[in-house]
């Protein structure tokens, strides 16, 4: 039998019981959240919306960049000590919402075990490599649990989701009756491994750009958004390289394109504030069941002020 919401919780959560009811809150109260590299607005979320437990992992000291992007960080210097950015915004995290557990794990999320993200209903990696994004998720598939996956990369003035709920059960409405829906998601892997021709011709420029990066840093070696505009020889001839194994034209993944994601590296904090709330609240559906969930990427662009939502299967 499933425990009820305390009369604390029920309290402070009456809005969101109201909205979604006392089963989605009850779920959302007994989930644990990983959240590999943070992501600030996704962290608030889904901290106000009271799930039981988040984890922290991101051993990076503070910087500018993250103090730009990041408002869990504190703004002065004199503040941080040798905190990592995990611990820092864990502190900002704790003051938002007591009732909820933040916790922290250090160390590479790409060398945690199968059994380690088997305790999580949620996993979260943002800024990882590609190598990273199919290891992590792969184990998440592994464990006798459905766990969630999300992936999430800002560049510059653009913003990358990535969804694998695996098979997903919901309910929704339809024409006043309750239908049961069921989706199948392909992991990351398999998503990526879609060849090119067959993905539909208006597919977002962005999710090609997007590849591109990535296994330009994974050849190089480099970390993610480790590069800058001195690399967009050695990308644009990726680029070609890649449309021309894949039988795309390379007007697909415009070269402007490519130079503004490299032109500015940095986390544009706008982006993040809308990837991340968009985020968010897709992890809050996945938990609690309520509402369509994305599936399986999402795109934006700060350009045209766009997001776009692509699903991206394996094809059979």
């Amino acid at each position: 039998m499933e425990e009820e919401l305390t009369e604390e919780e029920t309290a402070l959560y009456d809005r969101q019981i109201r909205v979604w009811g006392a089963d989605a809150q009850r779920r959302l109260s007994k989930a644990s959240i990983l959240v590999c590299g943070i992501t600030g607005t996704l962290a608030e979320n889904v901290v106000l919306a009271g799930v039981g437990c988040v984890t922290l992992v991101d051993d990076r000291s503070p910087t500018e960049d993250a103090l730009s992007a990041n408002f869990l960080v504190p703004p002065s210097l004199e503040l941080h000590g040798n905190k990592t950015l995990a611990q820092l915004c864990g502190d900002s995290l704790k003051d938002f919402n007591p009732m909820v557990r933040v916790s922290f794990q250090n160390g590479d999320p790409s060398s945690f075990s199968a059994e380690f993200f088997s305790k999580f209903d949620a996993v979260v990696v943002s800024g990882c490599t590609l190598s990273a994004k199919k290891s992590i998720n792969e184990k998440c598939r592994k464990s006798l649990r459905r766990i969630s996956f999300y992936s999430v990369d800002c560049r510059n003035s653009c913003g990358e989701i990535f969804v694998d709920l695996q098979d997903y059960k919901y309910t929704k409405k339809k024409l006043d009756e309750a239908v049961e829906v069921e989706l199948q998601y392909p992991s990351f892997q398999d998503a990526v491994a879609v060849p090119w021709r067959k993905l539909p011709r208006k597919v977002s420029k962005l999710y090609f750009a997007m590849r591109v990066l990535e296994k330009f840093e994974e050849l190089e070696g480099r970390n993610p958004r480790d590069v800058s505009i001195a690399d967009l020889p050695g990308v644009l001839k990726l680029k070609r390289e890649l449309c021309d194994a894949e039988s795309l034209n390379e007007s697909h993944v415009p070269n402007s394109l490519l130079e503004r994601l490299l032109a500015g590296t940095r986390e544009f904090p706008p982006v993040c504030a809308i990837v991340g709330g968009f985020l968010g609240q897709e992890v809050i559906k996945g938990i609690s069941g309520k509402g369509d969930p994305l599936k399986n990427f999402f795109f934006f662009d700060a350009s045209d002020g766009k997001g776009v939502i692509e699903d991206i299967s394996s094809i059979s």
